[in-house]
Formats: C-alpha cells, sequence, structure tokens
C-alpha cells in the first residue's frame, strides 16, 4: 500500500467505512509510517473538532417533554365526539382510514411544536468562523510537530525571514526578559491570506501570534473556544490574534507587552 493511496483511506478509516481486510492492512502501515501515522492524528483531531463545539447542535434537555405536554393538553380538543348529524357521513370512513388520519394528524402537530418551540442554529458569523479558524491553526501546528519555519530565539533572525515571502513586514518583538521566550516564526493561512505567525513560549505553554494587514476597526476582545484562549486586536492597520492554552491572565500579559511595544 503506497502513502498516496494511504492518503485517501485514511479518511475512510476514521469515519469507519473500510472494509475489515483494508482496515488491517492500514493499521499495520501506520505502524511502521510515520508520515501516515502523523496525517491519522491530525484527521481524527480534526473529526472531533469537527463534532464538537459550534459545528454541533443539541436540542434542548426538555424537549421531548414539551412535546408530550402539547400532544396531552391538545388530545381533548382532537377527541371530541361528532354532535351535529350534519358530519355523519363522515362516519363512512373505514377504521384503518381514521387511524391513518389521527397519525397524519400526530405528526402535523409534533412538526407545529417543533417549529414553535426548536430553537434554529444560527450561522456563525464571520468573526466566529475567523476565531474558529485561528483556534484550528494554532492546534493544528502544534500537532503536526511545525511550530515554525525559522526557529530562532533572536527577534533579528525571525523578522528578515519574512522579506519576500509577505507583502507586509510583521513586527517581532523580543520578549524573553518578561517571560515570554521568541521561539520563531512561520507562514501561515488565514483570512483568504497568507499571514506570519510568531511563536512565543511560556514555561511548557506555546503561544502563536498570528498577525496580517487589515481595514478593520476593533475593540480588543478576548474569546475562549474549546478550553483555549484567544485575544483579538487591531493597530495601525494590523490584526493580530494571539492564541494559547496558557491561562487567560498570563495571556493578557502577554498581549499588553506587544501593544507596548508596537510603535503608533
Amino acid at each position: 500500500m503506497s502513502c498516496p493511496q494511504n492518503e485517501t483511506l485514511i479518511h475512510g478509516y476514521v469515519d469507519g467505512e473500510l472494509d475489515l481486510l483494508s482496515a488491517l492492512r492500514l493499521e499495520a502501515h501506520l505502524k511502521e509510517c510515520p508520515s501516515c501515522a502523523l496525517a491519522y492524528e491530525n484527521h481524527k483531531a480534526l473529526s472531533r473538532t469537527l463534532k464538537s463545539g459550534p459545528f454541533y447542535f443539541r436540542a434542548a434537555g426538555d424537549l421531548g417533554q414539551r412535546i408530550r405536554t402539547a400532544l396531552v393538553e391538545s388530545n381533548p380538543a382532537a377527541s371530541r365526539p361528532i354532535a351535529s348529524a350534519r358530519k355523519a357521513t363522515w362516519l363512512r370512513l373505514s377504521r384503518p382510514s381514521w387511524a391513518l388520519l389521527g397519525v397524519a394528524a400526530s405528526l402535523a402537530l409534533v412538526a407545529l411544536v417543533a417549529l414553535r418551540f426548536v430553537p434554529w442554529p444560527q450561522h456563525p458569523s464571520p468573526d466566529e468562523l475567523l476565531a474558529q479558524d485561528v483556534l484550528a491553526s494554532h492546534v493544528r501546528s502544534l500537532m503536526a510537530n511545525h511550530l515554525t519555519d525559522v526557529p530562532s530565539s533572536d527577534q533579528h533572525t525571525v523578522k528578515p525571514w519574512f522579506d519576500g515571502k509577505l507583502d507586509f513586514a510583521p513586527p517581532v518583538e523580543d520578549l524573553s526578559a518578561q517571560g515570554f521566550t521568541l521561539v520563531g516564526g512561520r507562514l501561515d493561512y488565514l483570512a483568504d491570506r497568507p499571514v506570519a505567525a510568531l511563536v512565543y513560549q511560556r514555561r511548557n505553554h506555546f503561544i502563536n501570534l498570528f498577525i496580517w494587514p487589515s481595514t478593520e476597526r476593533s475593540a480588543q476582545k478576548a474569546v475562549l473556544r474549546q478550553g483555549y484562549d484567544l485575544i483579538h486586536w487591531t493597530h495601525s492597520g494590523m490584526t493580530y490574534w494571539a492564541a494559547s492554552d496558557l491561562n487567560y491572565r498570563e495571556l493578557a500579559e502577554f498581549v499588553r507587552l506587544v501593544q507596548d511595544r508596537i510603535p503608533p
């Protein structure tokens, strides 16, 4: 089994769609091929992400009880005896026909109750989608062991590395004296464009600082996604996203240090 072929099979394996023989062959290959094993772990992580958080809609816990209550309350009106002789002709309907009508009425009532009580999922806003992409890029960099394209703690090495690779010059700050060590930088892709990703380390925690030009103006805001803190702000025509599993207080301290050093 070649690796290009396995790239396709891994998708089916993660989703449980392979036959037994193909699954056993792929499992044996994953034990021998680090590249395919890493691809498999990435696909599993992506699958877990898509099945959690804002991607999944869960009905309210009391929805079933509300539907049952609505059905019970509707029975007296639905079961009143026919009082008028003018409706007697309807009695010609056979018992199976009445049963079918009863089922149809129940289904219609359930549909009406669902339309009334079930909160329909809202489409994520552009800001929410961007926050999800930022988080995915942060997690992917940790999982794929691809934190940096230019590993260096020297800002004078990292900053010029971006020359010619981006249409802007990202500010690169040395914050090691404040406890945030520069690890390096890499190219990433967000908001439909290449962006700079600067990587810092605080103890065993990594911080991805994503930077790219933007015309938007927005106040600083913090977002919590799946145990990760994201802080976003704009300054002098640039947008910044800091992402980490570091506690919020220290991540906010890192952001303040970066903001204090960025020229107006």
